[in-house]
């Protein structure tokens, strides 16, 4: 069992594949997913895309800062949104951001976070690194090491490793475990290179898993095998 744990969501587990906004069924299985983490006694951070919100092929004409910190505010507004349906339901949470002067949003002082997992606080960092050309892989990465996560939890809407799109190849071999350095020498599209390079540097472990998968997510807290395995040797 992990004591401690992020969670890096698709803003698409709001709303479903090729949706946008927030649908009630997703919203609420959603929920169930980390209601039973946080039962188990685990501490949980989060980090959540935009997906839902806008997409990059949307924003293509912008200058690549600007569309970036378009992105950032996204995540901004899918964690205010998952802090108050988690806090209907009884969850304590507090959504953290390097991004100043925004409402509702606490600053990242990571003296804190200890007191707010110690509170039994979820904590959600919104905001990406708060520095534009970084993806939301790399900002899970920087706040699972930051946080002093035990695994990385990339919930994606595939369950696992392919070596191609499960979707479009049905012969597509799935990876149970893998190095980081295979998932790069491969060329698997798991994460950037950069939120590779963090967690490699601290001895982080990841599992992608598929979050629609009912206790897919619980499973991996308790070390249970689910989705892929990456290991940082």
């Amino acid at each position: 069992m992990y004591k401690r744990v992020l969670i890096k969501l698709s803003g698409e587990v709001m709303c479903g594949e090729g949706e946008r906004g927030f649908d009630r069924k997703n919203v609420e299985f959603l929920v169930r997913q980390l209601a039973q983490v946080v039962e188990y006694g685990v501490n949980v951070g989060i980090v959540i895309g935009a997906g839902n919100i806008f997409r990059g092929e949307e924003l293509i004409d912008l200058p690549h800062s600007l569309a970036d910190q378009i992105g950032m505010l996204g995540t901004v507004i899918n964690a205010l949104y998952l802090k108050g349906i988690l806090q209907k339901v009884g969850i304590k949470c507090v959504v953290v951001s390097q991004i100043s002067s925004l409402p509702s949003i606490r600053p990242i002082h990571y003296d804190d976070i200890n007191l707010y997992f110690d509170a039994g606080y979820v904590v959600i960092f919104a905001g990406g690194t708060s520095n534009p050309f970084f993806t939301t892989d790399t900002a899970a990465a920087l706040r699972a090491v930051e946080m002093g996560a035990e695994l990385l939890i990339k919930a994606t809407k595939v369950d696992g490793v392919y070596d191609s799109d499960p979707r479009k190849n049905k012969d597509a071999k799935k990876f149970e475990k893998l190095s980081y350095q295979d998932a790069i020498k491969l060329g698997l599209k798991v994460m950037d290179t950069e939120a590779f390079s963090i967690c490699g540097r601290y001895k982080l472990p990841i599992v992608v898993l598929n979050f629609f998968e009912d206790g897919a997510v619980l499973r991996a807290v308790k070390g249970e095998p689910v989705g892929s395995y990456i290991s940082p040797d």
